[in-house]
């Protein structure tokens, strides 16, 4: 049986590869489909909830079809607020969010991956957008001051954390009080073979490490949250048969949104 720090390693290896633009082992989220043919990157943003209008006010580079859904879609985000991003990637989610909080607001994406980090800084630069920044770090240890954030948004992240309870107890500690999350993420239906659970490429697919949802909001509930919502996507059987046409993961897993306040 693999141990946490090397399917961690796992993880981060693969999604240095999409960010250097080599082609990573079984990333099955990333507008590519196990065993198939490449989906075109735009055709899975719009499948997963994003409008062309915020695909073209977003940084070509950083709209690589990593997630799931599309938080903002939830986030209700306002003019001044504090945004978090948990597994920020290229930082398609958090350009969007510079839009709606504005000179006045300021985003923070957090990421594990150095070359993620480097993209985004560099997309950031590029597109002169000073409210955002990115900061290099464990989603499990966030480098963020306790009581600070107004929203925290992820996408198709937690699920390949392995201490995910501990995402959600940092989670509630950054927030504000009053301060709420808006996630997009994958979670189980049912009980995954332990074959699935232990793939290493169906870990980095966003598959592997997919939490049961009664077993996700008890770990919100423990770390402090009120009013969760967990919420499936209406098209959440497209988008899995999608990454594995001939698994039939969509038997076991969901697309779901996610919604809580501290």
């Amino acid at each position: 049986m693999t141990d946490a720090n090397d399917k961690r390693e796992f993880v981060r290896e693969n999604y240095a590869k999409i960010a250097q633009g080599r082609s990573p082992q079984g990333c099955c989220n990333s507008g590519c489909s196990c065993g198939s043919t490449p989906l075109d990157t735009t055709e899975a943003n719009i499948q997963m909830g994003y409008s062309t209008e915020e695909l073209l006010n977003a940084p070509a580079e950083s709209t690589m079809g990593l997630g799931c859904g599309n938080p903002l879609s939830i986030a209700e985000i306002k003019e001044g607020d504090t945004v978090l991003d948990l597994g920020s990637g290229g930082g398609i989610d958090c350009f969007l969010a510079s839009k709606k909080v504005g000179t006045k607001g300021q985003v923070i994406g957090v990421d594990m991956t150095p070359d993620m980090i480097s993209l985004a800084r560099k997309n950031a630069i590029k597109h002169q957008l000073s409210n955002v920044e990115f900061r290099l770090g464990e989603i499990e240890h966030l480098p963020v001051a306790d009581n600070s954030i107004d929203v925290i948004i992820s996408n198709c992240v937690i699920n390949l954390a392995f201490e995910k309870e501990q995402v959600f107890r940092e989670a509630f500690r950054v927030l504000k009080p009053g301060g709420r999350i808006a996630i997009s993420d994958i979670l189980a239906t049912s009980p995954l073979p332990q074959e699935i659970k232990e793939d290493l490429t169906m870990i980095s697919s966003c598959i592997g490490g997919a939490e049961l949802v009664d077993t996700l909001k008890e770990m919100l509930n423990k770390s402090g949250f009120r009013n969760i919502q967990l919420l499936p996507k209406k098209n959440s059987n497209e988008i899995i048969k999608s990454w594995a046409p001939d698994r039939g993961i969509e038997n076991y897993i969901a697309s779901y949104y996610i919604k809580a306040e501290k």
